[in-house]
Order: C-alpha cells, then structure tokens, then sequence
C-alpha cells in the first residue's frame, strides 16, 4: 500500500476543495440547515465541496469507502475510508472569518477512531495556501518544511481549545479550562479542530484540547502530530473522540492530561 500516494491524493483534491471553498465564500454564504444546535450551521458551500471531494476520491479509488460530515457514509471492499471535513470551521467561514480548512484524511481498518490505522491526511486552508501533509512513517510537512512538535519551556504552554455548541456543555468546558490553565502561558481559541492540530504539528501551538469532536475533525490532523513526534490521545478507548481530545509534546501529555482529568 503506497500511502504516498495516498497523500498525493488528498493534497490534491484538498487544493481543488479549498479554491471552490473560498470561490463560494467570495460570492456569499447562505446557511442550509443547523445540525446538533441552532449555533451548529452547515452551508450551501460545505455540501457542495464534499460532494466535489465524494466525486474525485470515487473517480480514483472506486473501492474505498467515505465518511464525511456532509452526507452518508459509504463503505468501500478495499479496507481504506477516507474521513473528510469539507470545510473544517463553518461558523468562522459564514462570519469571514479566514481561519478554516478543508481536511482529508485515508484511514485502513472499521471506519471508528477507536480501531482505524491512519495512512495519510492533509489540512488546507485556502485562504493563506497552506497545506499540511503527512503519511504515515513518512513525516509530517508544510510545504519543503518538515514538521515537529515544540519542546516545553519554564514559560507554560500556548494551549488551544473549543467549546461544543451545546450551552448546557460550556461549564464543564470552563471548568476543565480551569484545571489546566496553571500549566499554561496562554489560550487560544481557534475555531477549527483540523488547524489546532496541525498547528500543534507544527509548533505554533504547544497543546490543544477539546471535548466533544467528530471522527472527521480529528483524522487527519492527529496523524499531523504524531508523525510530527507528537502524542495525541483522549477518550474513548485513549484515542481522540467524541468525550476529550489531547494533542501535545510526549514531554507534556501526561501532566496536560492529569490535569484535564482531575
């Protein structure tokens, strides 16, 4: 299994996702529908961009399977799925905020964070052309950069975070935020989970944090971490999920978690 091609596959369609994205942003947002709450939007653009990342996987790897945000899961008979976030950060892209991305991610074995394997995965976001790559056992990279997580200093980490959309979930959020927040030099609240992890990857953030995430929020940016010689863990089963994610330096993980944890 070539899982550089895999990644040459992600980051190209990423590309062709994140120019219709911003296209789409440029000519105005119209809302579509709310999801889990009324803050909790899709648009118009993010069903439109993953039936285009639908059509180009199916035309090169008709065997695979898809899970994405926008649509139906479909399985494959090739053991590999790709996980796939349109647009990673809707309610900053509705509110022109330019902080969002499209993630793509290839991952072999049941289509749940708890059992698959990651192969390869991409972050692009459109707005400042930046695409984070990695592959399994291949690195993780920015471009000619390859990518490492940072080393933890006296000053405290620059830990990232997010809130559910849910209010009745935000003061157990603030409390956690609470408990870790003697270990950190300051907070950052991004908007989009794919970024914050490859901004972990890349040493622009020394942590982030968060409950509540979907498979597609995390697949491709926690193999960033890892392959950039991070740790990433959290719940269910110790891996990203749905009740806590953690992405850090081996060095830190284990007081960020002991602290998340109290």
């Amino acid at each position: 299994m070539d899982v550089a091609e895999l990644e040459g596959i992600a980051a190209e369609i990423s590309r062709e996702a994140g120019d219709l994205a911003r296209r789409r942003r440029a000519e105005g947002v119209r809302i579509a529908a709310t999801k889990s709450a009324l803050a909790d939007i899709v648009t118009d653009a993010d069903r439109e961009v993953e039936q285009l990342i639908r059509d180009r996987l199916a035309a090169r790897r008709p065997d695979d399977g898809f899970v994405g945000e926008e649509s139906d899961a479909q399985p494959g008979t090739s053991g590999i799925t790709w996980v796939v976030d349109p647009i990673d950060g809707t309610v900053n892209y509705a509110y022109g905020i330019p902080h969002y991305a499209v993630s793509i991610a290839a991952v072999i074995g049941e289509p749940t964070p708890e059992a698959w394997t990651a192969l390869a995965g991409v972050v692009f976001t459109p707005v400042v052309d930046e695409l984070f790559r990695a592959s399994r056992g291949g690195g993780a990279w920015l471009g000619e950069e390859r990518l490492a997580v940072s080393t933890p200093t006296d000053a405290g980490a620059l830990v990232a975070t997010g809130f559910g959309y849910d209010p009745a979930t935000h003061a157990d959020d603030l409390a956690r935020v609470a408990r870790f927040m003697p270990l950190a030099r300051d907070l950052r609240r991004g908007g989009a989970a794919s970024l914050d992890l490859a901004y972990v990857a890349a040493g622009r953030l020394d942590a982030y944090v968060e409950r509540g995430l979907h498979p597609w929020d995390h697949a491709a940016g926690a193999l960033l971490v890892t392959e950039a010689g991070g740790v990433v863990g959290g719940a269910p089963g110790g891996r990203p999920g749905r009740e806590m994610t953690i992405a850090t330096s081996s060095e830190l993980f284990e007081t960020l978690s002991s602290a998340i944890y109290r």
